[in-house]
C-alpha cells in the first residue's frame, strides 16, 4: 500500500466513470504502445489478502492471471501475493530473468476524502509502504494506484475497515483496463508486422505532440 503522490500528479479517473475503463486502457496503452517489441511488460500487482484495502492489487493480479498471455509477464495474485516481505527478491528476479523489463506497479493508496474511489495512473515507481510509514524499494516504470480510503491517522484501521465492494470494483477496472491496453499493443505490432512499408497515422501523447 502506497501514499497518494502530489508531485506531478498522474491521471485521476473515477471508478463510477462509465467511460472508467476505455480511459485506462487509453492512459496505459500511450506508455507502452511505444515500446520495442523485444521489451517485456511486466506487472507487479503489490498488496495482501489479509487486509481488505490493501487486497486490491492481488485481486487486479488474479484476474489478469486468468486471463494471461504471452504478451505479460505477472507477480501478485490472491495465491501467491507480493508484499512487503518478499518485494525486494521479487524485484531482483523480475531483473535476472527478464532484459530491459517495463515494469507496471499496481498498488492500493490512502488519499484525500475526495479522491477515494479515483484509479491514479502516473510515470515513475509506486513508492509501497509509505502510507504506513515502511521503507520498501520503488515499483514500476509507469504506477497504477487505487484510492480506496482516506488517509492521514490510523491507516492500519482503515485498510482492515475499507469496503471490499470497492476494492473488487477498482481491481476489475485495473485489469481490464491494463487487458485493453495489451491487446492493442498487440494487434498494432502483428498489423507492422504484416505491412511494414505502410504509413500509419501518427499518434499523440497527453499533450498533444506528434510521436
Amino acid at each position: 500500500m502506497n501514499a497518494e503522490m502530489n508531485v506531478n500528479p498522474p491521471l485521476k479517473i473515477a471508478h463510477t466513470d462509465p467511460a472508467a475503463e476505455l480511459r485506462v486502457a487509453s492512459r496505459l496503452y500511450e506508455h507502452i504502445a511505444i515500446l520495442p517489441a523485444d521489451r517485456p511488460i511486466v506487472i507487479v500487482c503489490l498488496g495482501t489478502d489479509r487486509s481488505t484495502g490493501d487486497s486490491l492489487g492481488p485481486i487486479a493480479g488474479s484476474i489478469l492471471r486468468r486471463n494471461w498471455s504471452p504478451a505479460f509477464e505477472l507477480f501478485g495474485t490472491l495465491e501467491e501475493p507480493v508484499h512487503a516481505m518478499n518485494l525486494s527478491d521479487t524485484l531482483k528476479l523480475i531483473q535476472l530473468k527478464y532484459r530491459r523489463p517495463f515494469v507496471i506497479g499496481v498498488d492500493a493508496c490512502l488519499g484525500k476524502a475526495d479522491s477515494v474511489g479515483n484509479v491514479l495512473i502516473g510515470e515513475g515507481p509506486l513508492r509501497p509502504g509509505a502510507g504506513v510509514n515502511k521503507q520498501l524499494p520503488p515499483v514500476g516504470d509507469i504506477h497504477i494506484s487505487g484510492v480506496v480510503n482516506i488517509g492521514g491517522f490510523m491507516e492500519y484501521f482503515v485498510l482492515q475497515n475499507t469496503r471490499l465492494h470497492l476494492v473488487m470494483r477498482m481491481a476489475e477496472l485495473v485489469a481490464e483496463g491494463l487487458l485493453e491496453a495489451i491487446q492493442r499493443r498487440g494487434k498494432l505490432e502483428t498489423a507492422c508486422d504484416r505491412e511494414p512499408a505502410r504509413d500509419w497515422p501518427s499518434q499523440t501523447n497527453r499533450d498533444g505532440a506528434t510521436l
